[in-house]
């Protein structure tokens, strides 16, 4: 537990992170007392570090609760928590699938503003931001490169990164194809692939609503309705998601009776769970918009404010 920071000192389950997310599964959320409860049902293969029993829940305290598979939640649970502006998100395990997010708005609409003024002005910021997405992936900030130029850089460190995970797994590795009018024809790594994108953009989908940002505003993604989550899922594709691809398809080429998609799935979402993934993209969505005016002089880089936090620390 994260004792002192958020209240959490008054909670007897783990809080997930210093962001405010509560994750929570197999069990139902009700209201008793006027006090949000969970009560713990176990499942044997769950995977969840709380033990069967009813837990006190500091909703006021609290940003978003992650409602994982096997819940239950009830009318008045859902009630409270909008009258303390405590959000809800039904995933899947580990966050790999991001069903429903009532639309309930953050406490602040300080992110939004910065991405869109980012991505509207006219003195360079869109591509500004970009660049930063690109320094992210690449290790290295090229501040006189044309996007167009990035994203071939970006391009053909892909095509090494596929190439030298290929080799670590012992994947036959012929490149990345994928038919969207028929995935299953593609080979078994590709598959998995575009099982574990799947899962890190929910992922990254988690993140945007927790922060309030824009989904529709991407920067280097356009025209999807996800495009800046897949922006922010693309920054995880080296770290996450390919190793999670490449080791699903090394287990799947050994034991062939092994569903694919199911074990990327669980695969990604184990990775995702340990390596902190969505409070790590929150971090990177803040990062990106810090030097964001909200100012009339934005173009001259005066008058920057950093990014408030306040109670929910979103």
């Amino acid at each position: 537990m994260m004792r002192g920071r958020l209240g959490l000192e008054t909670a007897r389950i783990p809080h997930a992170d210093r962001h405010g997310l509560l994750w929570l599964s197999r069990g139902a959320l009700t209201v008793r007392d006027g006090t949000l409860r969970f009560e713990r049902q176990v499942a044997p293969d769950s995977g969840s570090p709380l033990d069967a029993g009813e837990y006190g829940i500091p909703f006021q305290t609290i940003s978003m609760i992650l409602l994982g598979p096997g819940s239950t939640v009830s009318h008045d649970a859902l009630r409270l928590m909008a009258r303390h502006g405590t959000a809800l998100v039904a995933v899947g395990e580990d966050g790999v699938r991001c069903y429903t997010a009532p639309p309930l708005m953050p406490d602040t609409s300080d992110i939004a503003r910065r991405q869109m003024r980012a991505w509207g002005e006219a003195d360079g910021s869109r591509i500004t931001i970009a660049r930063k997405m690109y320094a992210m992936r690449l290790g290295e900030v090229f501040p006189h490169h044309s996007i167009e130029a990035l994203r071939g850089m970006e391009g053909a460190r892909a095509r090494r990164t596929y190439q030298n995970l290929a080799q670590r797994y012992g994947i036959d590795w012929r490149g990345r194809r994928y038919d969207r009018a028929n995935p299953l024809a593609a080979d078994i790594p590709n598959q998995a692939i575009n099982h574990a994108s799947v899962a890190v953009t929910s992922a990254a989908v988690v993140a945007v609503i927790a922060v309030g940002a824009i989904p529709q505003l991407g920067f280097i993604h356009e025209h999807s309705g996800d495009a800046f989550p897949l922006d922010i899922a693309d920054l995880f594709r080296d770290s996450i998601l390919i190793p999670a691809a490449f080791k699903s398809a090394r287990a799947a080429l050994e034991t062939p009776a092994i569903n694919i998609e199911r074990h990327t799935r669980r695969t990604t979402g184990q990775m995702l769970r340990e390596e902190n993934v969505i409070p790590n993209m929150i971090d990177r969505i803040k990062a990106l918009f810090q030097d964001i005016s909200l100012t009339e002089n934005a173009a001259t880089g005066s008058n920057l404010r950093p990014i408030e936090t306040k109670r929910q620390d979103r």
